[in-house]
């Protein structure tokens, strides 16, 4: 399971959502997804599934690469 740091930007852009609304639904710290977002940050696999888990349950659908030129996100319909 991975989670770049522009698809993480991406996501929340989708949903309109700040570092602080992020780190509230997922319950990870928002000093760890701004060091994520910046690249500074490889997050531990249980912070990656609950950021994950929070962004999907609010719509968001992770592209892998074999979907696209690379990863990517879209919101689910």
């Amino acid at each position: 399971m991975t989670l770049t740091p522009e698809q993480c930007r991406a996501a929340r852009a989708l949903l309109d959502w700040s570092q602080p609304d992020l780190a509230a639904a997922s319950g990870i710290g928002r000093s760890t997804i701004t060091r994520l977002e910046r690249g500074s940050l490889v997050p531990h696999q249980s912070n990656l599934a609950s950021l994950r888990q929070a962004l999907e349950s609010a719509g968001v659908e992770f592209l892998d690469e074999t979907r696209m030129r690379g990863p990517g996100v879209c919101l689910r319909k």
